[in-house]
């Protein structure tokens, strides 16, 4: 650990350790003075302020960084930030590993980019109390560490948001009506795309814009994935049914197409998935 009055830091012992993801060090500065890297940092990077702001610049971009903001830069990526007006603090988290590319893009996090979330979301804390748990607590195997900071990847994704999209949580906060309206119509084979719009007054394209954003697929595609969920907890709680009852109380037309829909997404039948439980 490093301390000063206005600066602790804490390096971390992850490149000892065989973890996917580590972190390499943390810390809090609460007069964060000028900082300059022609060739950028060797690690990822993630810089967010806890009061007052600054100024963030990369790959020819200025930033403001009051609070609810945030950078995460890729390693070697050039940059420099300083503050604006007086008490400028953060908290840094620089970070690496074998799986950390792998983690970021299978999170759909771009691995360079100005992020913005809600104040009050645990996303503005999460720093802070990582820095105090590894303050009271220092974690000589790095396996506390490696969970914190996976842990903020998660966060990153549930409450951040790049340009104009929507954040994770703000999204289902926006979609939580249509949710519920598939959970009541669920058994209904005539709910279609347009009449899940118009439970938000959106168009059709504007709702699969959203689901896109949030879920990676189309809203009649995640409906459908609701219903073959749904189809396995009434498999299971009520084994004496037929598939054509199953498939009639999940919203399916024919047991066929249920047959087929199922097979297509759990890779086996119904009657194999009944014969597992």
């Amino acid at each position: 650990m490093w301390l000063s009055k206005d600066h602790q830091r804490f390096f971390m012992t992850g490149k000892e350790q065989p973890l996917p993801l580590f972190i390499e060090s943390i810390g809090e500065n609460n007069n964060q003075e000028p900082i300059e890297r022609p060739a950028g940092y060797p690690c990822y990077h993630w810089l967010q302020t806890v009061d007052g702001e600054g100024a963030f610049s990369f790959e020819g971009r200025t930033y403001p960084l009051p609070k609810g903001t945030g950078i995460l830069l890729a390693p070697n990526v050039p940059h420099h930030y300083s503050g604006r007006g007086e008490g400028w603090s953060t908290i840094y988290i620089t970070f690496s590993g074998p799986q950390a590319a792998a983690i970021l893009s299978s999170l759909d996090l771009q691995e360079s980019a100005y992020y913005q979330w809600k104040v009050s979301s645990e996303l503005q804390t999460h720093g802070k109390r990582v820095l105090d748990s590894i303050g009271s607590d220092f974690d000589l195997t790095g396996l506390d560490a490696s969970g914190d900071i996976y842990r903020f990847l998660l966060l990153l994704k549930k409450h951040g948001t790049t340009g104009n999209t929507l954040s994770l949580s703000h999204a289902m906060d926006r979609l939580a009506p249509l949710l519920s309206f598939m959970e009541e119509k669920i058994s209904d084979p005539g709910v279609g795309l347009m009449e899940m719009a118009e439970v938000l007054s959106v168009s059709p394209r504007y709702l699969n814009m959203m689901f896109k954003q949030s879920f990676g697929i189309t809203a009649y595609s995640y409906f459908i994935l609701k219903r073959i969920r749904k189809s396995k907890e009434i498999m299971t709680s009520e084994p004496h049914l037929t598939v054509k009852e199953t498939a009639g109380r999940v919203g399916f037309r024919d047991a066929s197409h249920f047959v087929a829909t199922f097979r297509r997404i759990e890779g086996i039948t119904p009657e194999h998935f009944r014969t597992l439980y």
